[in-house]
C-alpha cells in the first residue's frame, strides 16, 4: 500500500509521501537510542510539564487536527472533534497520575525481614525505545492511549501508523516536539509494513506495542518472540451486546445504534453482535432496526452526517463480501439506512441489520468492521451466556441487565477483557483497556498500561 491521503468520501488522492530511505530510519533510530540515555533521567515534574503543553497544544489545534482525521480515513467531523479533546484529556491524565502509578512500592516491615533484608523496595524503570505499530481507525487516540503513558514513564517512542493516515502521523511527531519534548522523543516512520520486522529486530527497539488485525499482530508478535522483547497487542473484536428482560429496552436500543456505528462502525470494542432475551426481541428489533434504518449517511465534513464512508475500498469491499456470505446462506436484512445518492466514489456501506444468523455464515465468525449488525435471539441466560462467547475474539462486552445475580453471572463467565453494564464499551485513561483470546494480551491505560513498558525492579538492601 503507497503512503499517502485518500479521501474516503471520493476516493481522490490528495497527498503522497515517499518512504523514509533506510539512512533516515537508521537517523531516527540513533536519534532515539541517544534521546533515552538523558530522558530517562528527567524526573516527573519536568515530563508533566511537557506533556500539559502537548495537551494545550492539541486543544488549540483541534479543529484543524479534526478535520485531518475525517479527509484521511472518514470519520464524522463530530467524532473527529471529540476524539482530539480525549486525547488531550489523557495526556493531562498521565501528566498528573504518573508519580503515583509508578511510586516506589514497598513491602511490610514483616515481610522485608523475612527476605533478608534491611530494607526492600520496587522500582518502575522505563525500557527504553518503544515501537508502536498502531492502525487508521482512531488515528490520534490510538496512539496517544500508548505515548502519553510511554513518555511520562521516561521511554522513548517510534510510530509506524497505518499508510493511508501519514499527515496525522507526522502531525503526532510535531505535537510532542512543538511542546518542547527532546528531539527524538517521539518519532514518525513513514515505512511500508515489510519493514517493520527490521525495526523491531534492532538492537535499540526494547519492546513494542501494536492495534490493528490478528494478522498484523501475529507477524509483530512472532519477530517479537524470536528476540525476545515485551509486546502489547490490542487485535480485533466481535463483541456481544446481550439484552436481557430486566432491561430498559428503550435505552438499550439507543445505545445499540451508538455502539454498533460509532466510527463508522470500525471500531475494535463498537458492538457487532446483539444477543437479545426472547422475551424483549420483538420490542428490541422493532425500536432498534428503526433508529439504524433512520440514520444520516453522507459526507463525513457535515455536520449532520452520523456515518460516513469506510476508510479504505478493501474495507468496504471485504464488508460486503461478509454480507454476501451471510445472506447466501439464508441470513434476513431487517432493515438497511440509505445511501443518498450524489456521493461520488466514497466508499460509502449501508447501516444494515441482519438476524437468522448460522454458524456456517463468516459473519459468525469473523469481525465485521463496519456499520453492520448480526442479531441474535436467545432463549434464556445460558444460551445468551453461550452466544456471547461464541467467538474467537474476547475484547470486552455489553450486558442490559438490572439483576445483580445475572451481572455476576456475566462477570464470572464471559471471555472478554472488560464487561459493561447498561451501557456501551469505552476506553478511558482511568481504565485498563485490552482483551483475551485472539484479541490480544496485555493491557493498555490505567496503571497497568504505563507499567506495561516498564521494568519492575526490585531493590534488595542487606
Amino acid at each position: 500500500m503507497a503512503i499517502a491521503t485518500v479521501n474516503p468520501a471520493t476516493g481522490q488522492t490528495l497527498r503522497t509521501f515517499e518512504p523514509y530511505s533506510e539512512a533516515a530510519v537508521e537517523q531516527r533510530l540513533a536519534r532515539a537510542e541517544q534521546t533515552f540515555a538523558q530522558y530517562r533521567l528527567t524526573d516527573f515534574g519536568r515530563r508533566a510539564q511537557l506533556m500539559h503543553r502537548a495537551a494545550e497544544l492539541l486543544d488549540a489545534d483541534q479543529e484543524t487536527i479534526a478535520r485531518l482525521m475525517t479527509t484521511e480515513m472518514g470519520k464524522p467531523l463530530t467524532a473527529a472533534r471529540a476524539e482530539a479533546a480525549k486525547c488531550a484529556k489523557a495526556m493531562r491524565w498521565y501528566a498528573d497520575r504518573a508519580p503515583a502509578l509508578l511510586a516506589d512500592e514497598h513491602p511490610s516491615a514483616e515481610d522485608v525481614a523475612d527476605a533478608g533484608a534491611s530494607r526492600a523496595l520496587v522500582r518502575y524503570r522505563p525500557l527504553g525505545v518503544v515501537l508502536a505499530v498502531m492502525p487508521w481507525n482512531f488515528p490520534l487516540w490510538q496512539v496517544v492511549r500508548f505515548a502519553a503513558p510511554a513518555l511520562m514513564a521516561g521511554n522513548v517512542g517510534l510510530l509506524k501508523h497505518a499508510s493511508n493516515v501519514p499527515q496525522t502521523a507526522l502531525y503526532l511527531e510535531d505535537l510532542f516536539r512543538g511542546a518542547g519534548f527532546p528531539d527524538g522523543c517521539f518519532q514518525t516512520l513513514l515505512i511500508e509494513s515489510s519493514r517493520v520486522e527490521a525495526v523491531l529486530r534492532d538492537r535499540r527497539v526494547a519492546a513494542a506495542t501494536l492495534t490493528g488485525s490478528e494478522g498484523a499482530g501475529r507477524s509483530v508478535a512472532s519477530v517479537a518472540g524470536d528476540e525476545v522483547k515485551k509486546t502489547v497487542l490490542e487485535l480485533g473484536g466481535s463483541d456481544p451486546f446481550v439484552v436481557l428482560p430486566s432491561a430498559d429496552v428503550a435505552a438499550a436500543a439507543r445505545t445499540a445504534v451508538t455502539a454498533r456505528v460509532q466510527n463508522n462502525g470500525q471500531s475494535c470494542i463498537a458492538a457487532k453482535r446483539f444477543i437479545v432475551h426472547q422475551q424483549v426481541y420483538g420490542e428490541f428489533l422493532e425500536a432498534f432496526t428503526a433508529r439504524m434504518r433512520a440514520l444520516r449517511v453522507g459526507d463525513p465534513l457535515r455536520e449532520e452526517t452520523e456515518v460516513g464512508p469506510l476508510a479504505t475500498a478493501q474495507g468496504r469491499e471485504e464488508l460486503a463480501e461478509l454480507v454476501a456470505d451471510a445472506l447466501a446462506l439464508g441470513a434476513t436484512v431487517e432493515c438497511e439506512a440509505e445511501v443518498p445518492e450524489g456521493l461520488g466514489a466514497g466508499w460509502y456501506h449501508p447501516p444494515t441489520v441482519l438476524s437468522g444468523i448460522t454458524p456456517q455464515m463468516r459473519i459468525h465468525h469473523e469481525e465485521a468492521f463496519g456499520p453492520v449488525a448480526t442479531l441474535y435471539r436467545a432463549e434464556d441466560l445460558d444460551h445468551a451466556v453461550a452466544l456471547a462467547n461464541d467467538t474467537p475474539f474476547g475484547l470486552s462486552s455489553n450486558v442490559w441487565t438490572t439483576d445483580p445475580e445475572e451481572q455476576d453471572r456475566f462477570i464470572r463467565d464471559v471471555q472478554a477483557g472488560g464487561v459493561f453494564f447498561n451501557g456501551m464499551t469505552a476506553s478511558h485513561p482511568a481504565l485498563p483497556f485490552g482483551g483475551v483470546r485472539r484479541s490480544g494480551y496485555g493491557r493498555e491505560l490505567s496503571g497497568h498500561g504505563i507499567r506495561e513498558f516498564c521494568n519492575v525492579t526490585t531493590v534488595w538492601i542487606s
